[in-house]
């Protein structure tokens, strides 16, 4: 609880507001007036106030997370966690209730909870610091970069999950000379430079046998 001077330098206005919420008990006036007292650490008035608030509008959302953002400077986790579970239930986007409820996890080692709430405040901000240093914290990667790596498919070769005899083992083509033939495999290996040859051979023929066809040619008279 802070001394006096430190709510002196708003006491006038925590007084008018106060004030206002004496005249109107049924006026939402009681928002700012706890903000008021959180801001000069007068957290039980705060957490009173809100309290109160919230018996005349059960699930204002405002209310529900200030109260569970007070409990929580109170110490006294167990009931900002069930008022703030209440919140995001009925806001699962609230920012500013999952912040206090990552805290609240991290503290009490529920790891998956606080890494949820994380990421309720990640997918509105992708580079909220705060979000950011709790997840690094938790030692969790970036989930694309966790996806990708987890996504690819291992060669072959290194998992052995298919056949030898499948196309994966079949040789690449490499510029290494290919392996001598040895035994049987020797005869047939010049198969190919030998029906060249014979091309060559017949193509040659054909080219003869057309010179000896063409008449013969005289040189023009003079």
């Amino acid at each position: 609880m802070p001394s006096g001077p430190s709510r002196g330098g708003n006491a006038a206005e925590i007084d008018r507001l106060a004030l206002a919420l004496a005249k109107e008990p049924g006026s939402k006036a009681f928002i700012p007036l706890a903000e008021e007292y959180g801001k000069a650490g007068m957290w039980q008035a705060a957490a009173a106030v809100l309290e109160d608030g919230l018996k005349a509008y059960p699930n204002f959302i405002t209310a529900m997370v200030a109260l569970g953002r007070v409990y929580d400077q109170l110490n006294q986790p167990v009931k900002a966690k069930a008022i703030l579970e209440e919140a995001v239930k009925l806001s699962p986007e609230n920012l500013r209730a999952h912040r206090t409820l990552a805290k609240i996890y991290v503290a009490q080692g529920a790891k998956e909870s606080a890494l949820r709430s994380c990421q309720v405040i990640l997918s509105v901000n992708a580079q909220d610091e705060e979000a950011l240093s709790l997840r690094a914290a938790l030692g969790t990667p970036e989930p694309a970069t966790a996806q990708a790596v987890t996504d690819v498919e291992p060669p072959a070769a290194a998992t052995g999950g298919r056949p030898a005899d499948e196309s994966d083992s079949q040789e690449p083509i490499a510029m290494d000379p290919p392996p001598r033939a040895t035994g049987a495999e020797s005869s047939s290996a010049p198969a190919r430079p030998a029906a060249a040859l014979r091309l060559e051979r017949w193509l040659g023929s054909l080219q003869a046998r057309r010179r000896d066809r063409e008449p013969p040619r005289y040189p023009a008279a003079s």
